[in-house]
């Protein structure tokens, strides 16, 4: 059990030992990480590590108030790797009874690595090796690591913290990064062949998978951002979701995501139709509300001429609307939730680049009330979002700058 004087100290030690530089130290002689040590006791070897508990008080470089430190080998931990930034670890059961794990860690250039771990059976553990390095290509830290086999490719997940836009692809803040590559089970290693974020929404962190009994590999992952906590209704009584399950495949070297099948169940009330020709705004009897599962296909009416900009407003009345658009020139789309009820300046778009053949364009728009998950090109790419607009906003209104052929099915979830 953590005190909350042990979680006070650790805390005051953590800030107060990144000031120490590896200069103002011994090299090779135990000191504390701040304040004052004295009198080594329980110097101890158990179950293959060397341990020793010594007097201690962090909060001055003199006697005080005594408080235990205790030291232990890091002989399970490569050299200059943290024993305070090690954590979410994730285990799996491999093909010979015994156990593997990965935890995110830190090294000593403070980026980032993923840690292997393997067991005979589940409860004494031995390192391996350093499953991936960061080399500051991916924000800082490593957190929730994920690793598994999927349809002959080996994937890893990780949501790093702190990392810096590139392109289209990755976005300021805590992020999510998904690696596709070969593992070589005998030595460690694991070689990268792509990377991508796993989603490119606002809010969504920490995915992680399970195997289905059926050989399914589904993924959730919590549905916010640490940058936008704040982003929320004040009279609520909870605060933070979870995605939907979601069903993971790779195909052309990517990663896709789909809705769980099982969601299908929920649908009802199916409202169609097809060969909408349009341009300027459309209202669509029966398609609205904010539970729903709405389904498009949108692309040029006249071949050879395309449209320049398609636009869905979803969770709309006169005041309020979240805005998802499509600009075929340059294959980009865009969520955009500050239109949202949001007084607060924080992240409220994101974009990102699709795949689009002459501006074709699939997609599945979930709504659950206070949430919005958007499945591109069959899950190719997604983008989740969490709003909070007052539940009497349900209107959901088509924009096309130029002439657009659309097929739409909207379903009711029960």
């Amino acid at each position: 059990m953590t005190t909350q004087t042990l979680r006070e100290a650790r805390k005051y030690e953590e800030a107060s030992g990144k000031l120490i530089s590896k200069e103002e130290r011994p090299d090779f002689h135990l000191t504390p990480r701040a304040g004052w040590m004295n009198d080594p006791n329980g110097f101890s070897y158990y179950k293959g590590q060397y341990h020793m508990f010594y007097q201690y008080y962090p909060y001055e470089s003199k006697w005080g108030p005594m408080h235990w430190g205790h030291a232990v080998d890091e002989e399970d931990i490569p050299k200059g790797s943290s024993r305070f930034d090690f954590r979410d670890p994730k285990m799996w059961k491999k093909a010979d009874g015994t156990y593997a794990c990965v935890v995110g860690n830190r090294p000593a250039d403070g980026s980032g690595q993923i840690l292997l771990y393997e067991s005979a059976d589940g409860f004494q553990w031995k390192f391996k090796s350093v499953l991936v390095s960061n080399c500051d290509r991916f924000g800082k830290m490593w957190e929730c690591p994920d690793f598994f086999e999927l349809d002959g490719k080996w994937v890893l997940l990780i949501s790093p913290q702190d990392m810096l836009p590139k392109g289209f692809e990755y976005h300021n803040g805590n992020g999510t990064v998904c690696m596709i590559g070969e593992y070589d089970e005998a030595s460690g290693t694991f070689k990268e062949e792509h990377d991508q974020s796993i989603d490119y929404g606002i809010d969504f962190y920490a995915p992680q998978t399970i195997l289905m009994p059926d050989g399914r590999r589904v993924m959730i992952g919590w549905m916010q951002n640490w940058d936008t906590c704040d982003f929320r209704a004040q009279h609520l009584t909870w605060f933070g979701q979870m995605t939907l399950p979601r069903e993971l495949s790779i195909k052309n070297g990517r990663l896709y995501q789909t809705p769980i099948k099982e969601l299908e169940k929920l649908r009802h009330s199916p409202v169609k139709y097809k060969d909408v020709f349009f341009s300027g705004d459309l209202c669509l009897e029966g398609i609205n509300g904010r539970r729903a599962d709405l389904e498009l296909i949108i692309r040029p009416s006249e071949k050879g001429v395309c449209y320049r900009k398609f636009a869905l407003r979803f969770a709309q009345n006169d005041e309020f609307w979240t805005l998802l658009s499509f600009h075929p020139g340059d294959s980009i789309i865009k969520i955009d939730r500050k239109f949202s009820g949001s007084r607060r300046a924080i992240i409220h778009q994101r974009r990102c680049l699709v795949n689009s053949e002459g501006g074709k364009l699939k997609l599945r728009i979930i709504l659950d009330r206070f949430s919005a998950e958007i499945f591109v090109n069959d899950g190719e790419h997604v983008l989740t979002i969490t709003l909070y607009t007052d539940q009497a906003a349900e209107g959901i209104r088509f924009f096309a700058d130029g002439n657009v052929q659309m097929d739409v099915i909207k379903y009711g979830l029960a």
